[in-house]
């Protein structure tokens, strides 16, 4: 189960991942050691599976973004699967139901740079892709019950 020092922790993290032991300990109002082994413990439990950077896509070059959904031929899904999973391009990828078996972000530099990964992936499935002109809402923590 999650309580609310859990939760508070959980929260404090997605929005800083960086915060110190220490400032984390004293936003919680616990001591540093108490913090360090409620962090263990979320590891070890798996509802902390990483920590990370949030790196701004169009500072690396990669000027557009896009949503592709992608059917495969028949009897080619494993092949896409494994085509999509090559692709550095595509950042994550949600296997789904539905009459498409992936949805797929990627980042490119153009939209030559679009229909050269598209193309790709084109040879073994059908894809619609769409331009995201922003995001509504970055990933985030979904609700934290308990």
């Amino acid at each position: 189960m999650i309580d609310d020092i859990d939760r508070a922790i959980l929260e404090l993290l997605a929005g800083n991942s960086r915060l110190s032991l220490k400032d984390l300990a004293a936003r919680i109002q616990l001591s540093s050691p108490s913090t360090s082994e409620r962090l263990k413990r979320l590891e070890e439990r798996g509802i902390i599976r990483g920590y990370t950077i949030d790196a701004d896509p169009r500072l690396l070059g990669h000027q557009l973004q896009a949503i592709v959904r992608i059917r495969p031929l028949p009897g080619r899904l494993p092949s896409v699967q494994k085509l999509i999973e090559a692709t550095a391009e595509i950042v994550e990828c949600d296997k789904v139901t539905g009459e498409d078996c992936f949805v797929a972000r990627l980042f490119v530099r153009s939209m030559e740079h679009l229909d050269e990964v598209v193309d790709r992936i084109a040879e073994e499935a059908t894809t619609n892709t769409a331009i995201v002109k922003g995001q509504l809402i970055k990933r985030r923590l979904p609700p934290i019950t308990y």
